[in-house]
């Protein structure tokens, strides 16, 4: 079955780094789009950062434009988020995300608390 297992996440001082990893399984990883969404408690899921199947088309929210790079390596079946310069508003739970089949599927999330 389809599954993503997302990690990376921990506490980090405004201005620090993160490198979230989304690892899929039970698919052909190398022929999907894949998304990194965060959400906080009682706000509406956002759309963070896209990238393409080769990895060559990459998509941002303006939040993190600049700040956040998406990647992935196809070998290893991993999508990645190397966040920057993170603020106390980057603070959620980061979630994984393709559509397969025609289907939305998503890892358990992994959070991120950016607080001095």
């Amino acid at each position: 079955q389809v599954q993503f297992v997302e990690s990376g996440g921990g506490l980090v001082q405004p201005g620090g780094s993160l490198r979230l990893s989304c690892t899929g399984s039970g698919f052909t990883f190398k022929y999907y789009y894949v998304k990194w969404y965060r959400q906080v408690p009682g706000k509406e899921r956002e759309l963070v950062a896209g990238i393409g199947n080769t990895g060559v088309y990459t998509d941002y929210a303006d939040s993190v434009k600049g700040r956040f790079t998406i990647s992935r390596d196809n070998n290893k079946n991993t999508a990645y988020l190397e966040m920057s310069s993170l603020k106390p508003e980057d603070t959620a739970l980061y979630y994984c995300n393709a559509k397969v089949n025609g289907y939305d599927y998503w890892g358990q999330g992994t959070q991120v608390t950016v607080n001095s």
